[in-house]
C-alpha cells in the first residue's frame, strides 16, 4: 500500500485516541496525524510508526519495518491476539 493512499484520520475520527489492554500493560495512542505510539508496561514509546484505517480495519507500519493489523469490533480493537479498549 502506498503511504499516501489514504488521508490520515482527523482528530474527530472515532478511533483516534488511546486504546489499552484490560490490564493496562499495552497502550496504543492513535494520533490524528496517522501516527501511533505504543507503550508496553513501563516502556513508553516502545513502538512507533504509522497507521491507516479503512472501515473497521487498521494496518500498522512500525518505523523498524514490522507490520501488523487489527479490527475494530463493537468498539473494541482486536490486534495481534490482544484486545484493547478505548480509554475513557
Amino acid at each position: 500500500m502506498a503511504q499516501n493512499s489514504v488521508t490520515p484520520p482527523s482528530a474527530g475520527h472515532s478511533y483516534v485516541g488511546m486504546w489499552v489492554t484490560a490490564d493496562g500493560h499495552i497502550r496504543h495512542n492513535l494520533l490524528p496525524n496517522g501516527r501511533y505510539d505504543e507503550a508496553r508496561g513501563n516502556r513508553e514509546s516502545a513502538y512507533q510508526g504509522r497507521y491507516e484505517i479503512r472501515g473497521n480495519h487498521i494496518d500498522y507500519w512500525d518505523d523498524t519495518g514490522f507490520t501488523a493489523d487489527g479490527t475494530f469490533i463493537d468498539g473494541v480493537l482486536h490486534h495481534a491476539g490482544m484486545i484493547l479498549y478505548r480509554e475513557k
